[in-house]
């Protein structure tokens, strides 16, 4: 049931230990706790720049900016609906001076963005392959689940084409397309960091996060992770973050420094 004042379409939630408030559509894609799990592995500061590919209606984007205070936040968006409900959000979450969304395509040029400019990029592209998945007949729910024109591929060379280098790109994908993941940012970005997100301990992974930073040669690492439920509801640790703390990834980063990659 809608709350009251909204639309019988959209429905009013509450993340981050209700410090989040986030109006999304009751019938359709609607956020979970994986963007609020990829908002908390970026390692932005503040004064940084973040750029979201496919920000939905800012889930995400507003998590960071919550938790990182005076970071700054563009997401783009190809659904214009949802880039209206994402800058409502921001505004109704008093952050309407650091998180905006745009519409947006990735496979196509962005003129009010520059390539190279952010810090930081974040995506939590659609999981599944459109030649392997049966579509949903919600729009919204399969454009947010299933590939689209853009590939993953595609997904994975505008964020490291946004990003300045040595910046990170950071996203949360299906554990079984990590080789696909790695694959394609091999030769590009290094330090790469898997973080598997474990449903229950003694459970293979679902979900990993996967982060990496453009132009270094680093080795790969592979973190202890997360476990995200313990008995009836979420690990200590999980529930940390679902209320607003980091996601600490780099404990297993090798201690030796970065080196450049160098161009072909």
């Amino acid at each position: 049931m809608p709350e009251a004042g909204l639309p019988e379409s959209v429905t009013e939630d509450r993340f981050l230990d209700g410090t989040v408030v986030l109006r999304q559509p009751a019938v359709g894609y609607r956020a979970a706790i994986d963007p609020v799990l990829l908002a908390a592995a970026v390692d932005a500061r503040a004064g940084d720049r973040v750029l979201e590919a496919g920000a939905g209606h800012g889930a995400a984007a507003i998590c960071l900016a919550r938790r990182v205070p005076d970071c700054r936040v563009t997401g783009i968006e190809m659904q214009p609906g949802l880039v209206k409900l994402a800058n409502e959000n921001a505004r109704l979450n008093g952050l309407s001076g650091t998180v905006q969304v745009m519409v947006g395509d990735l496979v196509r040029p962005l003129p009010r963005i520059a390539a190279g400019t952010f810090d930081h990029v974040m995506a939590n592209p659609p999981y599944l392959d459109a030649g392997r998945a049966d579509r949903s007949d919600d729009p919204g729910r399969a454009a947010a689940n299933v590939e689209g024109e853009a590939t993953l591929k595609d997904w994975i060379a505008f964020m490291l084409r946004m990003v300045r280098a040595r910046g990170t790109v950071t996203l949360i994908q299906r554990a079984d397309r990590l080789d696909e993941i790695l694959s394609l940012l091999h030769g590009r970005a290094g330090e790469t960091v898997v973080f598997p997100l474990w449903p229950r301990s003694g459970v293979p992974a679902k979900r990993v996060i996967v982060r990496a930073r453009k132009g270094i040669r680093s080795p790969l690492a592979i973190s202890a992770g997360l476990v995200l439920h313990d008995g009836d509801g979420f690990s200590t640790t999980a529930d940390a973050v679902l209320r607003g703390g980091g996601l600490n990834i780099f404990d297993s980063l090798s201690p030796s420094p970065p080196r450049d990659i160098t161009p072909e």
